[in-house]
């Protein structure tokens, strides 16, 4: 995605250690604008898939997933970090190590947003190392659902996340910027 290219390259800082600062259009502050472009990139994506719902996980992943579901018209579902009081009743914990928080993250999702049989995309921020997406995976499949695919704002693929996930899950992965090389202050990005 052009758009969401150019605004790497103008706005993207590797902090060293494969962290990629992208916090003025995804982390930290959002570009409503290209948000809602990502959302309808992704949708299109996955417009040949039945999709029953997204999961995504609390928080950076929220505003693409909730800009897919919008455009793809189905409810967005995300992994919480923390348990609420209001999150009673059966629910799936998975695991995954935080690369910018340091240390294990949890995930929750309530069972009653996830149902056995339903057709669940996740859509993250995300593709690095893999360990939160297959996570996420582990939910979809602890729910006895069917995960048809996964769509992330960004991948860089020198960190072997592609990998690790079709070694678990085959099912197809778009990344809407793939990053192939960060080396000093070169970010290195392959074009659409």
């Amino acid at each position: 995605m052009k758009a969401l290219i150019d605004r790497i390259r103008a706005e993207g800082e590797h902090l060293g250690g494969g962290i990629l600062k992208v916090d003025s259009l995804i982390n930290h502050q959002l570009d409503p604008g290209l948000m809602a472009e990502m959302g309808a990139a992704l949708a299109e994506r996955f417009a040949a898939t039945q999709v029953d719902r997204i999961l995504t996980a609390e928080i950076s992943g929220i505003a693409p997933a909730l800009m897919a579901g919008i455009e793809m018209g189905v409810p967005v579902v995300y992994a919480r970090k923390r348990k609420p009081i209001t999150m009673a009743g059966p629910v799936f914990l998975e695991t995954a190590p935080s690369h910018t928080k340091g240390g294990e993250t949890l995930l929750l999702v309530s069972a009653e947003f996830l149902h056995a049989g339903e057709n669940v995309l996740i859509i993250d921020d995300f593709l690095a190392t893999g360990k939160t997406l297959l996570a996420l995976a582990r939910i979809v499949s602890s729910a006895n659902a069917n995960l048809v695919g996964v769509g992330v704002v960004v991948e860089k693929t020198f960190e072997g996340g592609r990998a690790a996930m079709l070694d678990k899950f085959d099912v197809p992965i778009h990344a809407l910027a793939t990053i192939t090389a960060m080396d000093g202050d070169e970010i290195t990005l392959l074009e659409d």
